[in-house]
């Protein structure tokens, strides 16, 4: 796709942008922060959030007639780029035929298949409609499997909406957790315990204490949600080793880095393992290709506890919708080897040019990667924790990230988030990007 000018100067100001502002003040009349997800109201980055109207390829215009290219991706679907051909084909055909049945239909057990066929240590999968309903899912079967109640969580790892996943750290290495959200009771968090990410030593001594009351660790097998950091070399192999030792589960968390990272996630990046893969795995986002589903799966013994033929109980009236199963199938067969060969290309680009920028106008930073999946944290040296994640300058990000916006470039409105690309990021997308990364540098590194 041919670069053009951005129509609108998209200033945070709010030139340009009269449309977006009164779709927001109409928004937060009937919606609570005129938003459906937090993380869109911008409250992190300060400004009016842009409603957009359209997508196509690595681009996204909004209601204003701004355009930009999209460093979100939708958080990660989009790994095809907007309204890819194929994807856009398959749903347009399978909805001609119906949008729900509310019966088994094919398109669901072909994506199934697919998702087994990619990730090695997964036997079967059960399809849902979100990645908190793939986790909440996934954390009900370990607990009928180990009939135990405990979990233990990392803090930062962020697992959807769940009651016992949203909680924070208590006030020792195995203290349950306190809420970390009102509106969860505590009885809810304390069947959590909250431990710093990459310190095998605090879930050693977890286990020590509380090991046959834990039915399950859950972690994301890379982190993204605060911010890119990776796992430590050893870091998931002693989870596995802890976890079987004490007869625990280990739960992966792919909703973010599943088909992204690689065509077998990042299980394709780091494993497999010496010890052993994770029992569990949940999926979401790019097995979606942008539509609502999501799915949960593992060992054929332990899925087996799932009803109908298991006491373990999930349903979803939408589960396998044939028009998102659709969606998802096609994504998933257009993520070539070329394809994830354009992404890693087009990220190193941005990324590389990024951190050239940010370190010529003496802005501290590091880049952290999972896959094509990168973040750049506003602060010296490297992000192992959430800890250290918040050590960053979030104002420094702030105006970077408005700088961005004003030249036609939309990353994630917070420091804490990953920076997405797609196949459709083509040599003019990047180099628009790179074009608006010198000036934005200069202004991360000037104090309002």
């Amino acid at each position: 796709m041919t670069s053009r000018a951005v129509s609108g100067p998209g200033s945070a100001t709010g030139e340009g942008l009269a449309a977006s502002a009164a779709l927001l003040a109409r928004a937060s009349a009937v919606i609570p922060g005129g938003v459906n997800s937090p993380v869109r109201a911008f409250r992190a980055v300060g400004g009016t959030p842009r409603f957009m109207a359209s997508g196509r390829g690595a681009w996204l215009t909004d209601v204003d007639g701004n355009r930009y290219v999209d460093l979100i991706c939708s958080w990660g679907p989009m790994i095809l780029g907007h309204a890819d051909p194929d994807v856009l084909r398959a749903v347009e055909e399978t909805a001609a035929r119906g949008f729900s049945f509310g019966t088994p239909s094919e398109n669901e057990v072909a994506l199934a298949e697919e998702i087994v066929d990619r990730i090695e240590p997964v036997d079967q999968v059960r399809l849902v409609n979100s990645g908190t309903e793939a986790t909440m899912s996934a954390i009900r079967l370990a607990r009928g499997y180990t009939q135990r109640d405990v979990i233990v969580k990392f803090s930062g790892c962020y697992h959807g909406h769940v009651d016992a996943l949203l909680a924070s750290a208590g006030s020792g290495v195995a203290t349950f957790a306190l809420p970390d959200s009102a509106g969860v009771p505590r009885s809810s968090a304390a069947e959590t315990i909250v431990l710093p990410y990459n310190d095998l030593a605090a879930v050693e001594a977890a286990f020590a204490e509380r090991g046959s009351e834990i039915a399950a660790v859950i972690t994301e097998a890379a982190p993204g949600n605060m911010g890119v950091v990776p796992p430590a070399p050893g870091f998931t192999e002693g989870l596995r080793r802890v976890t079987r030792e004490h007869g625990a589960l280990l739960i992966s968390d792919e909703v973010m880095t599943g088909f992204r990272c690689s065509r077998s996630g990042f299980y394709g990046v780091e494993g497999p393992y010496a010890a052993g893969p994770a029992d569990l795995f949940t999926f979401g986002k790019v097995m979606g290709g942008g539509f609502p589903t999501a799915a949960f799966g593992g060992r054929a013994e332990v899925m087996a506890l799932l009803a109908p033929g298991g006491p373990v109980y999930q349903a979803g009236t939408l589960s396998g919708n044939p028009v998102a199963s659709a969606a998802g199938l096609a994504t998933l067969r257009g993520c070539t080897d070329d394809v994830y060969a354009r992404l890693d290309a087009a990220a190193r680009a941005i990324a590389d040019a990024a951190s050239e920028a940010l370190t010529a106008a003496s802005v501290p930073h590091t880049v952290q990667w999972a896959g094509s999946m990168f973040s750049i944290f506003f602060r010296e040296g490297p992000v192992r924790n959430y800890d250290e994640a918040k050590g960053q300058d979030v104002d420094a990000f702030r105006r970077f990230f408005h700088a961005m916006l004003d030249r036609g470039v939309h990353l994630p409105p917070s420091s804490f988030e990953a920076w997405f690309v797609s196949a459709a990021h083509d040599d003019d997308a990047v180099a628009h990007v790179l074009a608006a990364l010198p000036h934005a540098a200069r202004a991360a590194a000037t104090p309002d």
